[in-house]
């Protein structure tokens, strides 16, 4: 299985550029969900490369797609609107029982630290409200405050009788930590907290990435970085790992990751990977290093 997910990764389309073909700009952090329709929403974090450091995500982009493909942009939530210094990853989910789309997303405040930010739900993602944001999951005391403790790209999933929200969570490294709600707004932390452990060839950072619902269990998609590779903050890989209860992972590439970038360059990145089962195949979307120091959106199709 792994020789033959490492084929398919070997051809892509492109889905989202950059806004400028300039080192340090980014297009990436892809969340995809479907729509009754069958349409493809994307929502994606955009980037600039002038700010300082942690402070450059200065676009949420939602896009639609009737392939999953070829995208055209519908909204945008800036971090002006929104009232933060920088975002990150959202997590879009079409809500089964209500047939709304649900949008979460992680910022800065100006007092600094991660949190998870909600919108009200929208029948439309195009008519997502910046206005509605309020903070649903936010770091402990103490952890302190900055630019980098606290809980940021957020991934979430109706499963098992409730809501899941995987994030990163910043308190000394970035860390698998996992939540659970019945209504989507009130979270409470799964008491394993940090549920994943860094070590082997993500010792520096282990974090989630997707959670893919398979006949038995959940294929639990991870990304990371070890100590010793360049710039182990943004110079991220993917591996994979399994659980049945969505709380307990075991990691099935502990010694190598599954993907990096096959793009030539500094970085091998290949990060922030979603994967949706749609006419029974894998369409894997990722945020890809090119060769100068850029990101763009990839899907893969498996």
């Amino acid at each position: 299985m792994r020789e033959s997910l490492r084929r398919a990764f070997e051809t892509y389309d492109v889905v989202l550029e950059p806004d400028r073909n300039e080192p340090e700009w980014w297009a990436g952090a892809p969340s995809v969900t479907l729509g009754a329709d069958g349409a493809f929403w994307l929502a994606a974090r955009m980037r600039e490369g002038t700010s300082p450091p942690g402070e450059r995500g200065y676009e949420v982009r939602l896009l639609r797609s009737g392939n999953g493909i070829r995208f055209e942009p519908v909204h945008a939530i800036s971090r002006e609107a929104l009232g933060v210094r920088s975002v990150e990853r959202p997590a879009l989910v079409h809500d089964p029982h209500t047939g709304l789309f649900k949008i979460y997303l992680c910022a800065t405040r100006a007092e600094g630290g991660w949190h998870i930010l909600r919108l009200d739900d929208a029948a439309d993602p195009a008519r997502f409200d910046p206005g509605t944001a309020r903070v649903v999951v936010e770091a402990p005391d103490s952890w302190g405050t900055g630019i980098g403790p606290g809980f940021k790209d957020p991934f979430v999933l109706w499963a098992e009788g409730c809501w899941h929200l995987y994030a990163i969570g910043i308190d000394r490294v970035e860390r698998v930590h996992h939540f659970t709600s019945d209504d989507g707004e009130k979270w409470t932390g799964d008491p394993r907290n940090p549920i994943f452990d860094n070590g082997g060839w993500h010792n520096f950072y282990t974090r989630p990435a997707c959670v893919l619902p398979m006949d038995a269990g959940y294929l639990f998609v991870y990304e990371g970085s070890h100590a010793q590779w360049r710039d182990p903050n943004y110079n991220i890989a993917t591996g994979l790992a399994y659980t049945l209860d969505l709380s307990h992972v075991v990691d099935l590439t502990p010694q190598e990751p599954l993907v990096k970038s096959g793009t030539p360059g500094g970085n091998h990145t290949w990060r922030y990977s979603h994967w949706l089962r749609t006419g029974g195949r894998l369409f894997i979307y990722a945020e890809c290093a090119r060769p100068n120091d850029t990101n763009e959106i990839r899907l893969f199709r498996v």
